[in-house]
């Protein structure tokens, strides 16, 4: 049998230890006189030797790829691997609470990045499959890549790119032990302008490995522990979802949309659109993360290794929310004054009208978040035979979120100490936005907004969002060495995974956030209760609040004891046979919104390495195919019903055995006979091709070019199916004097949705990738250019079609609706009083419904292309004499267009492809001489789309934002060294908006961050 002889490059990689796949491939060893031949290393200390070992990394790679290393377990700076990997080109992070938690790579949102840890696929808090990486604490990972181009043997899934995480491996050390440690404290200049915010936190991380019985075991240990305060001062503009002609123009038609599915004679042309409304709030908390890795390396023998590992992290946040959250009341609203700016209503006077709900909410929101990833691996690595190699690797990923959402609202009274205090209607709110900066405010209750005499707890609600996710995967690969001349290696293998996914909703609620309810009444405030809060620095012209005691004022609330939130369907829900006399609360989407997803797919591949020289240019690289075949199913529950007339000849839904409607029980007790159980299910499969090249063109410059057809799947929570409908709730009140019934509207949309479903197919692309690298003769960096081009076939999108044909579609709705008749309300809060007739039978009104809007996912097949360049310069100017020798640069640029345009969020705003930023760049500038390092690091990114989150999630385009790092440290001796930290030095905030400027979104401020510890290394 014939030995593999690796090639120059091949060799360098083996030599280097840098190999960096994901999997670890068991190279035959060279004889004697091939080890000893000289291959050029990189070789400098501090931050320049990570950043030449990671050019190292990319340089052997056999992708396009970008690198991260460490030295040691914990080398890495950076608070999480969201900050770390922001730091290569054309990667960028959005920032939630002031902190990176999801990236973006080359233009493309978190949901389109795979992720892995040691070569697994990692599940995912967030509920879909974008990895928040904010909670994997850069001390516990020695390495990343981020490979830019596929090859046949990772796992599919990373349209925009594939992140591979790499715990530390004692084996593969070159000292027999060592030991690190790091302890940090920090302080946030911005906490001191909110009320109970911690102003102080800390880091502290420490790190084992060391080798035993003649260096065939191996132990890794490593903790790494993150408190920190988490504050901001913001203010959020609501969506602009409501329609009415406020400047009275003859002729003007601005609204008017001709890519709408509702005809022009049906659309409000001469409308403009106006805000939900507004909040401002100071937002304070603590976020607590611990992490935790192990490793046991076992290597009997020079041909077998077997490794078990675990990483742990569990990142708790608790967090305050106070302030105001404004209403303006939508159509009904009177508005004088209005200021419009593309047809946008972005100020006025707003002023409470009979029928309008406009109010000022005062908010003391507790939000409680316990996160918790886990990754467990056994991995056996085997050299077969001379030529024949193989890994078996067996993982469990685990992922459990517990988010709890609860509110304590207040309302504005006319007086308090009344024995049946009243809701104060009269209510003027004046504003004028002022695009990215703050807005112009004015209200005439400003004076009662710190009066517990006039202020009363209105509503209390608890939301809890539960979710867990679970993957268990099974995986073998063979590495097959092959004599030739121009294919050095053939690659094999198989993989099956499985995953479970949870969604438990619960709820609880109480009171009434849009005035007085007598049946659960206000509570009366104390002075104990509350504390006068007021506002600092730019903010400091907002009126001032009270801020309220959560427990305190719930023990006074709920004396025999604070109830818990239940998934329920609620006594009032249409379907429950055993509801409360009298009860007329819904809660059924606390039940239609649980369920599970399950997943299951199964993967083989075959890839030839490429090792040749054609006319004398060396060439490495692989070409292969990926097979997939992937199953996912959810559960649901199918409304199981029909209509039938009663006695009165009237139109009512009733349960329908035949359709298979089963009585299902609630945790309170409450039975639904209104729907079915079911399984959905569907299955495909994928061929996935790929090829990448490597032209070594000098000693010191390389070309790289790669095609492929990469997939990934839609987010997990989206295969939840949760398909509904609903008919508007009409009210119809009745004058006591003459007699008129006057109704809210005068038919009942019917409305749906079906944003979730488990038939919803892949992303998929084709892409394609062109590398230039250059190294300099004197081994002290590179340059870079980079091109790509990836073709989308499909998006994943929310339409909605308005009207829809809900009964030719197959869902059963009535024709009419019966309405019953009250009498109108002599104030608000008062106890509705109904209609009779003359033999006492409640009065009721026939309505006829009407088809409204549904709203589904579709695969769009619109896709559309994506491509950019990227540059990237590193640089140490060794060359330089004297101290100046220690100077350094890193940077790097990354433009990317698209063609895709998407609209989102009912209609009334229209953005490019979320999560693309045209302009990308990153500069870290860096000096190290005798044992000092200093670095000044720079990301800017221009505006973008995501999500911001409000009163529900809006999707928004931010604007640009350079954050600015600054760090310096000295090494005292060679195990100890001091450092200092500045994060975010310009305070730079968030800011965000809708259509155009003028329509403010965000302006949210983190504070600055500051660090000063040591560390200590053995």
């Amino acid at each position: 049998m014939k030995t593999f002889k690796p090639s120059a490059i091949s060799l360098a990689l083996l030599t280097s230890g840098l190999v960096f796949t994901s999997n670890p491939l068991v190279a035959q060893e060279s004889d004697k006189q091939e080890q000893e031949e000289t291959i050029e290393r990189i070789e400098v200390r501090g931050f320049s030797s990570s950043l030449i070992q990671s050019l190292n990394q990319k340089r052997f790679s056999d992708t396009v790829s970008e690198q991260l290393s460490a030295d040691d377990l914990g080398g890495l700076p950076d608070v999480s691997m969201a900050d770390a990997l922001t730091r290569l080109p054309g990667i960028s992070a959005v920032r939630t609470g002031g902190q990176a938690a999801e990236i973006n790579i080359r233009g493309l949102s978190g949901d389109f990045v795979f992720s892995t840890l040691n070569g697994r696929e990692q599940v995912s808090t967030s509920g879909s499959r974008s990895i928040e990486f904010d909670q994997y604490p850069s001390e516990l990972i020695n390495s990343a890549a981020v490979y830019k181009s596929p090859k046949a043997s990772l796992i599919e899934g990373g349209v925009a790119g594939t992140v591979e995480l790499q715990t530390a491996s004692a084996l593969a050390q070159d000292k027999q032990h060592t030991f690190n440690a790091n302890v940090r404290g920090m302080f946030n200049d911005r906490a001191s302008e909110v009320a109970d915010a911690e102003e102080y936190g800390h880091r502290i991380s420490f790190s084992y490995q060391g080798k035993f019985m003649d260096d065939t075991l191996g132990v890794s240990l490593g903790y790494a522990r993150l408190f920190q305060p988490s504050v901001s001062t913001q203010f959020i503009g609501f969506a602009y979802n409501a329609e009415k002609d406020v400047d009275g123009i003859v002729g003007d038609e601005e609204n008017y949309d001709p890519n709408s599915d509702v005809p022009k004679e049906d659309q409000c042309v001469e409308c403009e659109l106006i805000s939900e409304g507004f909040e401002m709030q100071h937002k304070g908390g603590e976020e607590t993360r611990n992490g935790y890795v192990a490793a046991v390396e076992w290597g009997p023998t020079d041909n077998f290794k077997l490794k078990a590992d675990a990483f742990v992290s569990e990142f708790d946040s608790k967090a305050f929310a106070r302030g105001f959250r404004v209403k303006l009341g939508g159509v009904n609203t009177e508005i004088y004054n209005p200021v419009v700016v593309n047809n946008n209503v972005v100020g006025g006077t707003f002023v409470r009208s009979e029928n309008s709900e406009t109010r000022v909410e005062l908010v003391n929101d507790d939000n409680q978040d316990f996160d918790k990833v886990e990754s467990y691996g056994i991995n056996a690595d085997w050299q077969i035979t001379e030529n024949l190699s193989a890994q078996f690797d067996v993982s469990l990923s685990k992922a459990n979120s517990n988010f709890r959402n609860g509110l304590l609202w207040s309302l504005v009274g006319d007086d308090a100490t009344a024995d049946s205090p009243r809701f104060d209607q009269n209510i003027q709110i004046s504003y004028l936005l002022n695009g990215l900066d703050l807005p112009d405010l004015q209200f005439n209750q400003a004076d009662a907004f710190t009066d517990i005499d006039r202020v009363m707890v209105s509503k209390y609600g608890i939301y809890p969002y539960v979710n867990s996710d679970e993957l268990d995967a099974y995986r073998v690969d063979f590495q097959y060495f092959l004599d030739t001349d121009f294919i050095s290696s053939v690659e094999f293998g198989a993989r099956y995974s499985d995953r479970e996914y949870s969604n438990d909703r619960s709820v609880f609620e109480y009171g009434n956030d849009q005035a007085f309810s007598s049946s659960e009444p206000p509570l009366r405030l104390t002075d104990d209760l509350v504390e006068v809060v007021n506002w600092q620095g730019d903010f400091s012209y907002f009126p001032s609040y009270l801020s309220i005691d959560l427990n305190d004022a719930l023990n006074a609330w709920f004396p025999s004891g604070i109830p818990q939130p239940a998934q329920t369907w609620g006594s009032g829900d249409p379907g429950v046979i055993n509801p409360l006399e009298g009860s007329t609360r819904s809660t059924a989407w606390s039940v239609l919104e649980s369920g599970d997803v399950f997943e299951t797919v199964s993967a083989a591949y075959l890839m030839a390495n490429i090792d040749t020289e054609i006319a004398g240019l060396p060439i490495t690289g692989n070409v292969g195919v990926r097979y997939v075949k992937s199953k996912q199913s959810s559960t649901t529950l199918q409304r199981a019903t029909m209509f039938v007339e009663n006695e009165d000849g009237q139109e009512v839904e009733v349960s329908d055995p035949t359709a298979g409607a089963q009585n299902i029980v609630d945790e309170l007790g409450y039975i639904n006979n209104f729907y079915r159980p079911a399984i959905l299910t569907y299955e495909y499969t994928d061929i996935l091709p790929s090829i990448n090249l490597n032209f070594k063109l000098t000693e010191n410059s390389q070309l790289r070019v790669a095609a492929a057809k990469v997939m990934g799947r839609a987010p997990i929570n989206r295969f939840a199916a949760n398909a509904s409908t609903n008919i508007e709730v009409i009210s119809a009140t009745q004058d006591r004097d003459s007699g008129e019934i006057t109704l809210s509207n005068q038919q009942a949309r019917i409305s749906g949705s079906s944003n979730n479903s488990p038939y919803l197919d892949p992303f998929y692309a084709t892409q394609y990738d062109i590398s230039y690298e250059h190294y300099f003769d004197d081994a002290d960096g590179a340059i870079v250019i980079a091109g790509f081009y990836k073709n989308i076939e499909s998006f994943i999108e929310n339409i909605g079609i308005d009207p829809y044909d809900f009964e030719g579609n197959g869902f059963v709705v009535p024709d009419s609706v019966t309405v019953p008749v009250f009498y109108e309300l002599d104030y608000p809060g008062q106890t509705p009083e109904a209609v009779v007739d003359e033999n006492g039978a409640p009065v009721t009104v026939v309505v006829p419904t009407t088809n409204g809007k549904y709203e589904t996912a579709v695969n769009n097949a619109r896709g559309g292309y994506i491509r950019g360049i990227e540059l990237a310069y590193t640089q140490i100017y060794s060359d330089l004499p004297g101290m100046l020798s220690g100077l350094g640069m890193n940077a790097s640029y990354s433009y990317t267009e698209s063609e895709i345009q998407r609209t989102v969020g009912n209609g009334v705003f229209a953005s490019a492809l979320p999560g693309l930023s045209e302009n990308v760049a990153t500069v870290t500038l860096f000096w190290e001489y005798e044992g000092f390092e200093t670095r000044v690091s720079g990301r800017y990114r221009d505006a973008f789309v995501s999500q911001q989150v409000a009163v529900n999630d809006q999707t928004v385009n931010f604007d640009s934002e350079l954050v600015v790092d600054y760090q310096a440290s000295y090494e005292i001796n060679d195990n100890m060294s001091v450092l200092f930290q500045i994060n975010n030095v310009t305070d730079e905030p968030t800011k965000s908006y809708f259509t155009s400027p003028e329509q403010t979104g965000t302006i949210q401020f983190f504070g600055t961050q500051y660090f000063l510890g040591m560390t200590y290394s053995l």
